[in-house]
């Protein structure tokens, strides 16, 4: 039994050091992909950190004093449509990853060098050879103007995009493992990636990434066509060494500090401070739920059960400026980000996990897809999605919420909870008021309705749905929902909230 064991032991290897070596000379998905499942059956073993101690002890302020040489950038005197610039390791970013160039299908090696970087006089030290790697890359490309910056994957499984006219703001991971749950969260890494050299007439870029993780290891694809609206196709097989407890596809990654919804602002001169306002869901019954954001005094998690879902995404439906009124932040152009499966994804739901945050620095927002079931460790899980980054909203056919606000009145009725959640949309702005316009209000246990009302917004046309609860007293938190109707006809999306006393 034990030759045996070792025979198979040494024909893992032979075949590892086959795939290695036809990765360098043949690359695709499919090689990819054999590699993350070889990486799979063996026991997880991280990889050393090779950042020099001196790296590591940089402060912020100290780090942000290293910059990429743009006069270094990658294909920068080739004619393609697309520039890579990469990231210094140093600070928080103590993994390295790997680069690659792909071109033809052939990997070359991208190798550090002291030399693609300005230390702004920093003394960092001896230890940066070429085998060093780096913390992460981007690519650049034209959006507003001919060489801004597309993409950026820098740090875990972390990256983001930018469409037309935005800032950056939400981040998108390639999965998410144990999110806030009690034994704490597994954070898989892209150890690797390889970026296509485009063509000169190329209208999108294609890279490859490897991901490995105590409990699991993958191959991913991301093929992205920058524009008004940037369209991400990714690609993703994942081999479970062991089937993690939550297995989040397709994360987002956004802040909330506070909003129009919020008990306070913190003393903050500014009236909302967020990345995202609300969780969209179109569901695979075609109902359209938003779900607003909040910031909770404790960690909270949400599931909404579905089949075979449309889409979800975090978005940033509040564009005024005077909502924010930050000249630097911008939060008012930062991006949105959809999800939109391709294929069924089978049962399962959109949880959305809310965590305290003491401030805007912190990320405390993260929506994923969670399948009901997962197939044995080893198997592969396939799916595969388009993630849009864009400015203009998502909305359904009907009307979409606008705003939603909540509080006490400290004359009438104080043990009564309050909401106002306020609709727009074509149709609802052409229509006068209508007695057979009606709320559907529904209040979960925990609480009793007290009263609703709706209201015709003279001032700019919304509807306002308004309503009271009585909560029990047993301080568990309500689920809220309510939508317009008229007859049997719905006319808006679902508004749904969690209610915590």
């Amino acid at each position: 039994m034990k030759r045996h064991l070792a025979f198979v032991g040494l024909c893992s290897l032979v075949v590892l050091a086959a795939a290695s070596r036809a990765a360098d000379e043949i690359f695709d998905f499919e090689t990819l992909r054999f590699r993350a499942k070889l990486l799979a059956a063996k026991p997880y073993v991280s990889r050393p950190t090779t950042v020099p101690s001196a790296l590591q002890k940089l402060s912020y302020d100290d780090y942000r004093l290293i910059t990429f040489d743009e006069e270094k950038t990658r294909w920068r005197r080739e004619n393609v449509p697309f520039q890579l610039q990469f990231s210094h390791l140093g600070f928080v970013h103590r993994n390295a990853v790997q680069l690659f160039e792909l071109n033809s299908r052939t990997a070359t090696p991208i190798k550090f060098s002291r030399d693609l970087f300005k230390y702004g006089g920093l003394k960092v030290g001896a230890g940066l050879t070429d085998t060093l790697g780096f913390a992460g890359f981007r690519v650049l490309g034209r959006l507003d103007r001919p060489w801004d910056e597309l993409v950026s994957f820098l740090g875990a499984s972390y990256f983001r995009s930018l469409c037309m006219k935005t800032v950056y703001g939400l981040s998108a991971r390639g999965l998410a493992v144990d999110p806030a749950e009690p034994t704490g969260e597994e954070f898989p890494v892209f150890e690797e990636f390889w970026i296509e050299r485009p063509a000169p007439e190329a209208k999108q870029f294609v890279i490859y990434a490897l991901m490995d993780s105590a409990s699991l290891a993958g191959a991913y694809r991301f093929t992205v066509a920058p524009g008004a609206e940037t369209i991400m196709q990714v690609k993703a097989v994942v081999y479970c060494r062991k089937n993690p407890k939550v297995l989040g596809l397709a994360p987002l990654t956004s802040m909330f500090w506070h909003g129009e919804n919020s008990p306070t602002n913190y003393g903050d001169f500014r009236p909302e401070v967020h990345d995202s306002d609300g969780l969209l869901i179109h569901n695979g019954a075609s109902e359209w739920l938003w779900r607003p954001l909040t910031n909770p005094r404790a960690a909270r998690v949400s599931a909404f059960m579905d089949e075979n879902p449309h889409g979800f995404g975090l978005l940033q439906r509040d564009r005024r400026f005077e909502s924010y009124e930050d000249l630097e932040a911008q939060y008012h152009v930062r991006t949105n980000a959809w999800v939109e499966p391709v294929g069924n994804w089978g049962r399962g739901s959109v949880r959305l996990a809310e965590l305290s945050a003491p401030d805007e620095t912190n990320d405390n927002i993260v929506a994923f897809w969670v399948p009901e079931r997962l197939p044995p460790a080893g198997e592969p899980i396939e799916f595969e999605y388009r993630l849009h980054w864009f400015l203009d909203q998502i909305h359904p056919p009907a009307g979409f919420v606008v705003s939603t606000r909540s509080g006490q009145s400290k004359t009438h009725e104080p043990e009564l909870r309050r909401f106002v959640v306020d609709f727009d949309g074509s149709y609802l702005r052409q229509q006068k008021l209508d007695p057979s316009i009606e709320a559907e209000v529904a209040v979960g246990a925990g609480a009793t309705l007290a009263y609703q009302t709706v209201q015709k917004n003279p001032y700019n046309g919304t509807w306002r749905i308004g309503f009271g609860f009585k909560p029990d007293g047993s301080g568990r938190p309500v689920e809220l929902r309510c939508f317009l109707k008229k007859s049997q006809h719905v006319l808006t999306e679902t508004w749904t909230y969690l209610w915590s006393p």
